[in-house]
Parts: structure tokens; sequence; C-alpha cells
């Protein structure tokens, strides 16, 4: 009976091991299932743009979005640098490193106000009220502003064979001349997304 017991006890002790293990693994499971949730593109953080009727501003169409995460208010902006940098015989390269830039200074966001590094600062570039960038009207108009950072950028020397990064901080002057290398890709798929051309890496020879 003594032995019986025994085997008894110990055949229920590797029964509780295992159904505990079972219930740690099924934890497991759902953490790594909800973490999996969570960082998935199907999450809170997922862009959803208003619908909205496709807008045409300078005869680049605008959709509703989302286009590299922005949506429509925002792709407007970028397709006023465009049009600008268009209007001077500048290509898709180029017109990415200001799309770049305005991302990289305001998010796309035609901004009132400035910030502590440049409190008079305005604009989709955060232009500053140094009378090198116009009036507060021309500072706050996406493509005037677009048209004044690309005519800067085109008369730095060496401006073709510079990073994108190192030619909007060449206009801008930023703290971190390495600020904006973390927009690029993304100003690419703006751009891309709303002329339908390739954009090179590195801006063409001539």
């Amino acid at each position: 009976m003594r032995r019986a017991a025994i085997v008894m006890t110990s055949v229920f002790g590797a029964g509780l091991l295992a159904a505990v293990a079972g219930v740690v693994v099924l934890v497991v499971l759902a953490i790594h299932s909800f973490g999996g949730l969570v960082g998935s593109s199907a999450t809170p953080n997922a862009v959803t743009c208003p619908t909205a009727s496709t807008q045409v501003v300078d005869r680049i169409p605008v959709p509703a979005g989302p286009v590299g995460g922005y949506c429509q208010d925002r792709l407007e902006n970028a397709a006023a640098v465009i049009a600008a940098a268009r209007a001077m015989g500048i290509g898709p390269h180029t017109q990415t490193v200001g799309v770049m830039t305005a991302i990289g200074e305001s998010g796309l966001v035609n901004l009132s106000h400035g910030d502590s590094a440049g409190p008079d600062s305005r604009g989709l570039f955060q232009q500053r009220a140094n009378g090198a960038w116009g009036t507060l009207a021309d500072r706050m108009d996406p493509y005037t502003a677009a048209t004044m950072f690309f005519r800067k950028l085109v008369s730095l020397p060496g401006w073709k064979t510079m990073t994108p990064t190192e030619a909007a901080h060449a206009v801008q002057v930023n703290a971190d001349p390495n600020h904006y290398a973390q927009y690029w890709s993304v100003a690419k798929t703006v751009v891309q997304g709303l002329t339908g051309e390739q954009v090179p890496d590195v801006a063409p020879a001539g």
C-alpha cells in the first residue's frame, strides 16, 4: 500500500508539473502574440487618413493618403515643394532634398510659430526673420518658402556633389549636419508617390 501511495504521489506530482509547465507556455505565447500585435502595422499607430477626393497642386495629383505616413493636408505641402523645384528645372533627387528638409523642420506642417532655437522661425522650412528669407507672408507660403530654399541651395558651390543631409544642412545651418538623413527614405516615398518618378539617391551629374 505504501509503495502504491508513493507511485500515485509521483504520478500526481508529475502531472502537476506538466500542468504548470503548460500554463507557463500558454502565458509566454500569449505575451508573444500580444507583443506581435502591438508591433504590427495594424495598430492604433498606423495612419488612417480622412476620406477625401484627390486635389491637384500645380498639376500634381494629391490623394487622401497615406503616402509615406502623411495625409492629404501635409502631402499638399510636399506637392508645393516639388512644384517649386520643377519650376526651377530641378529634378526628382533635389526635389526630394527639399521635401526631406521640410519634414525635418516641420513634419510638412506650415508652422506659424518657431521654437527655442529660433522663436522667429516660420513655415515649412522654419525660415528666420533675418532678412534672408523674405517677408512673413513669403515664409508662410509653402511654394514661396520652397523656392527660397532651392535658390539658396543651387547657389552653393558643389551642391550637386553633397549628400542630401549635407545639402539641407548647407542651406538651413542646423546644429546637427546629419539631422536630415533620417528623413530621406520617407521623403523618397512621398516624392515617388506624388510624381510617379523614381528618385535616385545620388544627384545626377551635369
